[in-house]
């Protein structure tokens, strides 16, 4: 079994010494907690609600900043994603994810499906949601808007994913009361598709006015929630048994990959 740990954090818009000292923190905690996959949310470096470029360039990392080194150093045996401002080698900015272990920075992601303003900030990623295999499994690592895309996620299970994790800033959106967030839905629905695990790491509180619906859940294969947070800052533990992403057959004639019809599409 591999314990998976979303940690549904306040970050402090544009305060990237705060946000180090809380990652760091919740990493720790994850890690005590027995954690072998640790998620953290969208931009949890910096806050989300830029108000324009220059404020995002100010609070902008590049993967070869000290303070990777502080978090890979809480890690341990486990493997951290979370997700940053990214100062591209380019100048420009991205929206990005980084896998962290104890060596530092395995692996990063710069988001390809830019939500609403991100778009006057940020530059799409250029490349496809990786799969990085870890020590605790063949994760692939994608970025909030990018799961409502079927095509990034199908992609991810025919590449081997045994686990989406998808650092997120969900903003509040109505919904009819007792019914999961939309996005939640989104990540059920994906797992039962793909037969593989998704883990979406939601932040707390409100920012600049923005609500955030505090979404953080684990959904195993089956596509059923296994745990989540609710409202505020807390963390959402699993343990899943993620070699059951490997066979996508449901019964003795389905099997979800074998029976796709790609003569048609």
């Amino acid at each position: 079994m591999t314990r998976i740990v979303c940690c549904q954090l306040n970050p402090v818009i544009g305060d990237v010494d705060a946000n180090t000292e809380l990652i760091a923190s919740a990493i720790a905690e994850a890690v005590s907690a027995g954690a072998d996959i640790v998620v953290l949310p969208e931009l949890a470096t910096s806050g989300y609600m830029f108000a324009d470029e220059d404020e995002a360039r100010a609070a902008a990392l590049a993967p070869s900043d000290p303070r990777f080194a502080k978090w890979a150093a809480a890690v341990g045996d486990s493997v951290a994603i979370f997700g940053f401002a990214e100062l591209g080698d380019d100048g420009r900015l991205y929206n990005s994810a980084a896998v962290v272990d104890s060596g530092g920075v395995v692996a990063v992601y710069r988001k390809t499906h830019l939500w609403d303003r991100e778009k006057l900030i940020f530059t799409p990623g250029a490349e496809h949601a990786p799969v990085v295999r870890t020590r605790h499994g063949a994760i692939s690592v994608m970025v909030c808007y990018d799961l409502e895309f079927g095509e990034v996620t199908r992609r991810a299970a025919v590449d081997g994913a045994e686990l989406i994790v998808a650092p997120v800033n969900w903003p509040v959106f109505p919904r009819p009361e007792g019914e999961h967030p939309g996005e939640v839905i989104t990540a059920m629905s994906t797992a039962r598709l793909n037969r593989v695990a998704v883990a979406a790491c939601d932040r707390a509180g409100v920012e600049r006015g923005q609500e955030w619906t505090g979404g953080t859940a684990i959904v195993d294969q089956d596509g059923w929630v296994v745990a989540s947070v609710g409202p505020g800052v807390g963390m959402a533990i699993a343990d899943i048994d993620l070699t059951r992403s490997r066979s996508k057959k449901i019964t003795e004639y389905v099997d979800l990959l074998a029976d796709r019809r790609l003569d048609l599409y």
